[in-house]
C-alpha cells in the first residue's frame, strides 16, 4: 500500500469512528425507545457478524457454530450477574448447583469471562474440528451448536432447563453496545491487515499452498476460531442483558443462519460488508414490519397479512444476490474507495 493511500485510509477510519460516536450521541438524545432497541440489536449483531466473518469469510472455514458460542456467552453472563437469592428463587426444575451460587459479579467482568469461556471452548474444539475441511467441518461445527442447546435443556441445575433465566439486569445501552461494536470492528480490521490476516487469506485461497509456504495453518485457523468465539461470547452476554430473559429456544440454528445471510449478503471477507449486511437484515426486517399490518393504498383497505414482510424481504435479498453475486462489497472494504487505482 502506498504511503498516500495508507494516510487516506487512516483519515477515513478516524472519520468513521468520529461519525459513529456522534451518531450514538444523537440517537440516544433524539430517538424513541423502540428505535434505540433496534439500534442496540444492530450493534450487537455487528459484533457477531464481523467476528463470524473472520473465521468464515477471511479464513475460509465453513463453520456453523456461532449459536453455540453465543449461548455460552449469554448463560455465563446471566449466571454471573444474577445474585444467589435470585437464582434460588428462579430455579424451578431443580435446585441450583452450589458452583453457580458462588459467582456474582458486575456486568463488565461477566462479559469478559463470557468471552474467555467461549474462547476456551473454541480452543478445545479446534483440535478435533480442524482435522477435517469443507463440508465435513460444517457438519462438525453444526453438531457443536446442537450439543450446546441440548446441554442447556438437560442440565436444569445449571441453566434452569427449558424454562431459562429471567430478570437479568439490563446494562445493554446504546453507548455500551455501540462502543463495543466500534472496538470490535477496529480490532478485526487490524487483524485482517496484519501478517496473521494475510495468512488467513492465504489459507482461504489455498490451504495446501499456504502450508507448503511454511504457514502453520492449524495455528492460524485456531487463532481465528478463538478470536471469533471470544467476540461471540461477549455478544451473547450483551444479547442476554438486552433481552433480560434467555432460554434454549433463543439459540437455535436460526441464529447462525441469520449471520450467514448477513455476511454473504455483505460479502464474505469484507468487514464493511458485514456491517452493511447487518443494517440491511436486522434494520430492514424491522422497517418492513408495516407490511404485516393492514394498509390503505389509494383508498383500498388491505387486510393484515402476518409474514408478508418476510416474503418481501426474501425477494429483496434474491434481487441483491442476483446483481451482486459476491455480495454488496465482495472482498473489499469501504476504505478501498479512497485508494488510488493503478492506471
Amino acid at each position: 500500500m502506498k504511503r498516500k493511500d495508507f494516510n487516506m485510509t487512516k483519515v477515513y477510519h478516524v472519520a468513521m469512528v468520529l461519525v459513529s460516536v456522534w451518531f450514538l450521541w444523537f440517537a440516544n438524545n433524539h430517538f424513541d425507545d423502540y428505535t434505540l432497541r433496534v439500534l442496540i440489536t444492530i450493534c450487537i449483531f455487528i459484533m457477531l457478524a464481523v467476528s463470524y466473518n473472520l473465521i468464515n469469510g477471511v479464513t475460509g472455514q465453513l463453520s456453523l457454530e456461532p449459536n453455540g458460542f453465543v449461548a455460552i456467552g449469554a448463560y455465563v453472563t446471566a449466571l454471573m450477574v444474577l445474585s444467589s437469592e435470585a437464582k434460588m428463587d428462579m430455579f424451578q426444575l431443580e435446585d441450583p448447583h452450589p458452583f453457580i451460587l458462588l459467582f456474582h459479579t458486575n456486568f463488565f467482568i461477566a462479559l469478559f469471562f463470557s468471552g474467555v469461556v467461549a474462547s476456551l471452548v473454541a480452543l478445545m474444539l479446534s483440535f478435533p474440528v480442524f482435522r477435517v475441511r469443507g463440508d465435513y467441518l460444517a457438519i462438525v461445527t453444526l453438531g457443536f451448536g446442537f450439543i450446546i442447546r441440548v446441554l442447556t435443556v438437560n442440565n436444569p441445575e445449571f441453566t434452569n432447563g427449558s424454562i431459562g433465566l429471567n430478570e437479568i439486569p439490563n446494562f445493554a445501552n446504546i453507548y455500551l453496545c455501540g462502543a463495543l461494536a466500534i472496538i470490535t470492528v477496529i480490532i478485526m480490521l487490524n487483524i485482517v491487515y496484519s501478517k496473521y490476516g494475510r495468512a488467513m487469506k492465504a489459507i482461504r485461497d489455498d490451504e495446501d499452498a499456504a502450508n507448503a509456504m511454511g504457514i502453520n495453518t492449524f495455528k492460524i485457523k485456531t487463532l481465528a476460531f478463538c478470536t471469533s468465539a471470544f467476540v461471540e461470547g461477549v455478544g451473547g452476554g450483551l444479547l442476554a442483558s438486552m433481552l433480560t430473559t434467555i432460554s434454549p429456544d433463543l439459540f437455535t440454528f436460526f441464529l447462525t443462519f441469520q449471520l450467514i445471510i448477513i455476511i454473504v449478503l455483505g460479502g464474505l471477507g469484507s468487514m464493511s460488508g458485514a456491517i452493511i449486511g447487518t443494517i440491511i437484515v436486522i434494520g430492514g426486517g424491522e422497517w418492513l414490519r408495516f407490511l404485516d399490518e393492514s394498509m390503505n393504498i389509494f383508498g383500498y383497505e388491505i387486510d393484515a397479512h402476518p409474514g408478508l414482510r418476510m416474503v418481501a424481504f426474501s425477494l429483496i435479498l434474491i434481487l441483491v444476490m442476483l446483481f451482486a453475486k459476491e455480495g454488496i462489497m465482495g472482498k473489499r472494504e469501504l476504505s478501498d474507495l479512497f485508494k488510488k487505482r493503478k492506471p
